[in-house]
């Protein structure tokens, strides 16, 4: 869905490039452990801001300290979303709510070490979240001209393009911003609970507000004239504000245990199009996982005024399964569940992620998902999601794990600036805007491997050429990974499941 565009013209290498002695076999086993690890790490990779001693990605230094400046606001640190060096509030909201899904549901089955380093990224990225919600009535969305950036090819710490700040004020409306916002702090306010419950509730009080911004103030941020031009066609709100809405009570109302989430979700369900069956999850559309999320409460909790979200969860669930007779997601010819639009692996990658979030709210109440011709239960979904994971680690037809820096064959010439640059410390002289170009264009791999990225993926052929030109395929970005760190921690704990 990213539309990161590149003004560079003519590429002078736009080719397919063949991975030699790729096995064609399918490997049997999965260290799963080790791609858990790498996909945690992948977060140390797209840090903006002051970087810390203990970063563990040695090839990054610090980037975008004025960032805010222009608004006299501390907007330092966060995530760059990509392969660029804009922050986009957006992507990054989804990516943290992910992040701290992850740990929520399976933060139990990862090794201590692992989930601390998975606490520190949803932190990196809270901590951020934070200042944009800082000042009363306004929400900082985005930090950083896209125009103007994807026209260099610039490593982030020589940064000298504009850092344009894109704020919303009210009455000017930011619902799915900010109601995404308060869904990644309510959900991150749950993961830091019983280890630091005073930045818990800081999280959790902030989300509050947050929401009512989004809920008091009704519309999409992209609508606002002055910020359109900065966030389309990149993160536009594309399927509208209300899913946004309805996905932040949900949170609240996990996280508060307050009745009124509770009543919000119950009474705007209609209104805010929760009945459109929308069979999608992503950083623009959050219809499928609010379903699963709130169907907790119909499974665990009978609350029995909420079945419309369980219905459509359960039809969600079905059009997933090949044999069910509500069967409709496209696969590739190798298996892998295929969206046109580019970066297609975020959606195998959020889609595990629910079906195995389903699986265990169906184990731990002993119930079945009704598809019509066949009964579908926890098992048959988690197979569903092991097959994309093996895919997307090497079970394919190339033979190629997705995951940089996992196995012996991975995309060598990823679509990101300080990967494909060389870094300050080999590299210590500035480079600037235009001259990047001959590293973008290079046919050599890129110098700093970004180990844990996963990339946009092969196209509905199941080819992946290595071409750092060709984004839609070669860009890795925080929400393709996010959701995956959870899925990687079910299955490092349950490599068999059933």
């Amino acid at each position: 869905m990213k539309l990161s565009s590149l003004l560079h013209q003519p590429f002078l290498f736009i080719s397919l490039i063949i991975f030699p002695g790729f096995p064609l076999v399918h490997s049997s086993y999965h260290d799963y452990s080790d791609a858990l690890s790498k996909s945690i790490l992948f977060f140390e990779g797209q840090r903006s801001g002051f970087l810390p001693q203990n970063q563990r990605m040695g090839w990054r230094a610090n980037s975008g300290l004025s960032d805010g400046w222009m608004y006299n606001t501390d907007l330092t640190g966060g995530y760059y979303d990509a392969g660029d060096n804009v922050k986009f509030g957006f992507p990054m909201a989804f990516t943290t709510t992910m992040l701290a899904w992850s740990v929520i549901e399976f933060g139990d089955l990862m090794p201590p070490n692992e989930l601390r380093n998975a606490l520190v990224a949803i932190r990196w990225a809270t901590d951020y979240l934070l200042k944009t919600v800082s000042q009363p009535n306004r929400i900082f969305v985005q930090v950083g001209d896209p125009n103007i950036d994807h026209s260099c090819w610039e490593r982030p710490e020589d940064m000298d393009t504009a850092r344009t700040v894109y704020a919303v004020d009210a009455p000017n409306p930011a619902s799915d911003v900010a109601a995404e916002t308060a869904a990644a702090l309510a959900a991150s306010s749950m993961a830091f609970r019983s280890v630091d419950p005073g930045y818990a509730e800081t999280l959790l009080r902030n989300a509050v507000q947050s929401f009512q911004f989004a809920d008091n103030f009704r519309g999409a941020y992209s609508d606002n004239s002055n910020i359109r031009d900065g966030v389309c066609p990149f993160y536009c709100d594309f399927s509208g504000y209300q899913d946004e809405l309805l996905w932040g009570a949900a949170w609240l109302r996990r996280a508060s245990q307050d009745d009124s989430y509770l009543n919000y979700i119950e009474n705007n369900g209609k209104t805010l199009g929760a009945d459109d069956n929308i069979n999608e999850f992503g950083w623009d559309n959050k219809h499928a996982g609010l379903n699963v999320l709130v169907s907790k409460e119909v499974l665990e909790g009978n609350m029995y005024s909420l079945q419309s979200y369980k219905a459509s969860a359960d039809s969600f669930m079905c059009t997933l399964i090949p044999d069910s007779s509500s069967s409709h997601i496209e696969y590739t010819p190798g298996g892998l569940i295929y969206k046109p639009g580019g970066s297609n692996l975020q959606h195998a990658t959020t889609i595990s992620f629910l079906l195995l979030v389903y699986a265990n709210y169906l184990a731990r109440t002993s119930q079945t998902v009704n598809c019509g011709n066949l009964m579908v239960g926890p098992g048959s979904l988690r197979m569903q999601a092991k097959k994309q994971v093996d895919y997307i680690l090497g079970d394919n037809p190339m033979g190629l794990s997705y995951m940089v820096g996992y196995s012996n064959y991975f995309p060598q010439r990823i679509h990101h600036r300080a990967s494909s640059l060389p870094s300050v410390k080999d590299h210590p002289a500035f480079i600037a805007c235009k001259e990047g170009s001959i590293y973008f264009n290079s046919t050599n791999p890129n110098p700093n491997v970004l180990v844990g990225a996963i990339v946009g993926g092969p196209g509905e052929d199941d080819v992946y050429g290595d071409d750092r030109v060709d984004f839609r395929k070669s860009e890795p970005t925080t929400y393709i990974n996010a959701p995956f760190v959870g899925v990687l921690a079910y299955f490092a704990a349950n490599p068999n499941p059933s």
